[in-house]
């Protein structure tokens, strides 16, 4: 087979030893000098997708989503391989990341995926559940969340404000699964790593200390929340922390480890905060620290629905906005 004239072969040693330590430099986090290595290669084999493709991975590291965008292009445009190679994956980050809709949407069919009807407009596509790493280079934070497209997912947990992040943020996330979770009803769900922030929330995060004589009290103030439009979860339960090791593993919903921060771990997809793991009855505490995602201008009134509806068994104090 010939391309641009020049017979396709192995690669070369210089253009393995180029790549090679490009490689090596990007998991140093040197991005410059990575870059200036895979333009040699590029500039050697430039008949070989993979000279593209690995520039186009070093620019979605970078963020440099018209870069990726166009290095991308060139990679499927010298591709000889079945639908679902990777490259197309990254155009259609690339392409989500710069709202180029129709380009996402030819990305998403070259991969062998179903986005909805030609046009335009935002892809939607109707994933399902899955987990999102939050600050995945720094104190990683896993949450749960809905898929709204193969490379974006809408936050429905509230993260801890330590995360930056807001419920109802929508997230671009990597293609790549890092680790799972496994819900008590044995289904299995990726953890993807966040990207970058795609969409801002409006609402704010606050931080309330709950006086709750039973569970029930508590899930009366999630739900009420729920009901409201907004969200509360109960931090006390729904917080766990996991070694890197195991955050990146597949975690069950029922268990915990000792070592970083992993929130969250334990909720039900799509339900996140209220359906997490309950603490056993006989071991309640009353006192929650609770997180809750509502305007300013509710949210004292949430409170004090929750309270009026039980006042002997429910109470609160210390609303702070945290995030």
């Amino acid at each position: 087979m010939r391309i641009f004239g020049r017979a396709r072969h192995r690669p070369s040693a210089t253009w393995r030893q180029a790549t090679d330590r490009a490689f090596t430099l990007i998991s140093d986090g040197r991005y410059e000098d990575a870059g200036a290595l895979l333009i040699r290669a590029a500039d050697l084999e430039p008949w070989r997708s993979e000279s593209w493709y690995n520039l186009a991975l070093l620019h979605k590291f970078r963020h440099d989503w018209e870069q990726a965008r166009t290095t991308g292009l060139r990679a499927v445009a010298l591709l000889d391989r079945a639908p679902g190679a990777p490259d197309w994956w990254n155009v259609g980050i690339a392409a989500t990341a710069l709202q180029d809709w129709p380009l996402a949407r030819r990305a998403w069919q070259a991969y062998g995926l179903r986005p909805d009807a030609a046009g335009t407009g935002v892809v939607e596509m109707e994933l399902g559940s899955s987990a999102v790493r939050l600050s995945p280079e720094g104190e990683a934070e896993v949450v749960w969340g809905r898929r709204i497209d193969p490379a974006r997912i809408e936050v429905l947990s509230i993260p801890l404000p330590s995360s930056g992040r807001r419920w109802g943020e929508v997230v671009l996330h990597d293609g790549v699964p890092h680790g799972e979770r496994r819900t008590a009803d044995g289904a299995t769900y990726p953890v993807f790593d966040e990207i970058e922030l795609w969409a801002p929330s409006p609402v704010p995060t606050w931080l309330v200390l709950l006086e709750a004589a039973t569970e029930s009290d508590r899930d009366a103030l999630e739900q009420l929340a729920a009901d409201a439009g907004y969200a509360a979860e109960d931090w006390s339960s729904s917080v766990r922390l996991l070694c890197r090791t195991c955050s990146e593993s597949r975690m069950p919903t029922d268990d915990g480890s000792d070592g970083s921060r992993d929130p969250h771990d334990q909720g039900e997809p799509g339900h996140p905060g209220h359906l997490s793991h309950r603490t056993p009855g006989a071991l309640w505490a009353p006192e929650r620290e609770c997180g809750i995602a509502a305007p300013v201008g509710l949210v004292r009134g949430l409170l004090d629905s929750w309270v009026a509806d039980s006042p002997d068994t429910r109470d609160w104090r210390d609303l702070e906005e945290v995030c």
